[in-house]
């Protein structure tokens, strides 16, 4: 089966302004997902989906196609992805390009190796009943301890029990497993997004990530934060053996 890495990269960030090409350890982070995908060995072709001219530049530098730029009307801060995967594998199929299955690798989580795409596909590989894969991780605050608030009174998100505890008055110990998902890395059936309008359909694997191959940048501290960690030696990036592409501030 043909498959496509597409690494989104809009320009538009707001917390963090041009997050997808702000510089980490001399690349800008789209970098490493770009080399992740292609060294991992997994994909038929790595397309860059931008809208930003700069964006496609730096992409090409680091080995990705640019064959077309995205269109604005899909590349805003509340477009849905599926919009844009759709618009995607429709423009490829007119050039006669197509590919059996997508995955998608974003910027923000410069930690994913191409180690981890490699479990991923042969996760996914395996189990051709299902529609696709997301990665996930264990929540750090449980929603079983969220509320929402009416007016001057405040209800809990999940108003379950357990042995005739509320969730909410349980130790985190006591309570149900629950994973959040992370933007690490989404693999699926190109015909669940064409024939259904989605990236996930029904049955989904869990790709439960390890270590810090979850974490995402998103928030100026946590720029702060995988300084501190790879100053530190507990993370590492993908090796980039190209030379970095100058970008000017």
């Amino acid at each position: 089966m043909r498959s496509i890495a597409f690494i989104p990269a809009r320009a538009g960030s707001k917390r963090v302004p041009n997050k997808n090409i702000r510089v980490l350890r001399g690349h800008p982070m789209l970098a490493y997902s770009i080399r992740a995908a292609i060294d991992s060995c997994v994909f038929d072709a790595v397309v860059c989906a931008t809208d930003s001219p700069l964006y496609a530049d730096i992409a090409r530098h680091y080995g990705a196609e640019v064959p077309f730029l995205r269109a604005a009307e899909i590349s805003g801060d509340k477009s849905p992805d599926i919009e844009w995967v759709v618009w995607m594998l429709s423009e490829l199929g007119k050039q006669g390009r197509h590919y059996e299955v997508f995955s998608i690798l974003r910027p923000t989580s410069p930690f994913r190796l191409p180690e981890t795409i490699q479990r991923a596909w042969q996760a996914f590989s395996a189990d051709p009943g299902a529609d696709s894969l997301r990665a996930v991780e264990k929540c750090k605050q449980h929603p079983g301890k969220m509320w929402v608030i009416r007016g001057r009174r405040m209800l809990p998100v999940m108003p379950f029990t357990k042995g005739g505890t509320p969730w909410h008055s349980s130790q985190y110990a006591a309570l149900p497993e629950i994973y959040a998902q992370d933007a690490s890395l989404e693999i699926a059936w190109s015909r669940i997004a064409l024939e259904q309008n989605t990236i996930a359909g029904e049955a989904i694997i869990p790709f439960v990530s390890q270590g810090f191959e979850g974490f995402d940048i998103n928030e100026p501290e946590d720029l702060l934060l995988a300084d501190h960690y790879l100053a530190a030696g507990e993370i590492r990036l993908p090796d980039i053996k190209i030379p970095p592409y100058a970008i000017n501030d």
